[in-house]
């Protein structure tokens, strides 16, 4: 059964993803290339390295970086760059406060009179600002995307295979590896196995892995101990374990959620390589695409990427995390993200997902009754 999508739902809801194709600078302010910033993660952190001070950083009793805490990975800077910006890679201060003006501007749910949306939407992303964390500041570093390899700021082009599997994903034939269901007119699910994973409390949002900055719970916690890391995610209250030490890898063939992570030191940066993804989830999430909605949702299977994290401490305040995602059956090339992380002394609450979870009852539930009502109707 081919679904048939609504208009896309509330911008407000998802307008974290829909920030990545909002410009606030005009096509003709883009710079030329020889005017376009490096893009490296060396450069994130340039700044906060000229002043570190002597003995930087503060190590733990196996004398590695001490990395522990709570980290705030919130920004409103886009994970791909505007295509109005072409080859520019950082916004002047003046671009960058009037692209953060815009960006707050659109995830106010609160202030959606002038789209004139349908009652509905407000029955089916009934979220106002309360609920909703996206933050308020774009990046020190001003970039203007989170992309920092390919250099255009953009993820790679899709291959054929994953072009297909798009595709193929709108039947919502196990297994369904979306996040959720929104938008969808003639979806009756038979069952939670075809509601997508997030609705499921399986795999959450932002959660990752790889983290991506969304709506709210953009927090994670790490502990360190001396033959294992702790990556705690507020969202779903993910805990994934990182092996420090040099034990056998699972068999290929166990696959997890979260995958099998396996961390070591590179110097002062942690590097974290995961592998055995279960087919049930996917690649990656794409961001939203206003101008085709065929373009939006999740990519690839899980059993195909190859993930490698990268942990480095640059002052008291601020860990720049950094991850290359590769999956040749799913991406052109691999492509990398730098996000700057700042420490924070709030306090991380339990998501009780599953426990809290009274809409799956609900959606099917929902699902019976329309099902009677057309039978009904069609007599």
């Amino acid at each position: 059964m081919t679904q048939v999508h609504k208009s896309l739902p509330m911008a407000g809801l998802i307008a974290v993803l829909a920030i990545s194709i909002s410009a606030c600078s005009k096509p003709d302010q883009a710079s030329s290339g020889s005017e376009q910033a490096s893009t490296t993660s060396d450069q994130v952190s340039s700044t906060t390295d000229q002043t570190k001070p002597s003995g930087y950083p503060a190590r733990n009793a196996q004398g590695h970086p001490d990395i522990q805490g709570t980290w705030d990975f919130r920004t409103l800077t886009p994970l791909e760059r505007p295509k109005e910006l072409g080859d520019k890679a950082q916004f002047s201060a003046e671009e960058a406060e009037a692209f953060r003006q815009r960006a707050i501007a659109i995830n106010d749910t609160d202030n959606k009179k002038d789209l004139d949306l349908p009652a509905e939407y407000d029955v089916e992303v009934p979220y106002n600002n309360f609920w909703l964390d996206y933050g308020t500041a774009m990046n020190d570093d001003q970039r203007t995307s989170l992309i920092v390899d390919p250099p255009n700021g953009r993820l790679p082009e899709l291959t054929p295979e994953a072009l297909a599997g798009m595709k193929k994903a709108l039947l919502r034939n196990p297994p369904v590896r979306e996040f959720v269901s929104i938008g969808l007119t003639t979806f009756r699910p038979a069952g939670p196995e075809k509601l997508g994973l997030s609705e499921r409390c399986m795999v959450g949002f932002n959660a990752g892995p790889p983290l991506i900055p969304s709506a709210y719970n953009n927090n994670l916690r790490i502990v360190q101990a001396p033959d294992h890391v702790l990556l705690f995610t507020e969202m779903i209250h993910d805990a994934r374990i990182v092996t420090m030490d040099d034990r056998a890898r699972l068999p290929a063939e166990i696959e997890k959620w979260s995958g099998e992570s396996r961390g070591h030191w590179e110097g002062d940066t942690l590097v974290v390589e995961t592998t055995n993804f279960t087919d049930k989830t996917p690649t990656f999430q794409l961001p939203l695409d206003l101008t085709d909605p065929t373009m939006n949702g999740t990519v690839g299977s899980g059993r195909n990427l190859h993930l490698v994290e990268r942990f480095t401490r640059t002052s008291e305040s601020q860990l720049i995390y950094e991850y290359t995602v590769t999956d040749p059956t799913t991406f052109t090339k691999p492509f990398t993200v730098a996000i700057p992380m700042r420490a924070t002394e709030d306090q991380i609450f339990e998501y009780a997902c599953h426990e809290g979870n009274h809409a799956m009852a609900g959606m099917l539930k929902g699902a019976r009754t329309l099902e009677k009502e057309e039978a009904k109707a069609a007599l």
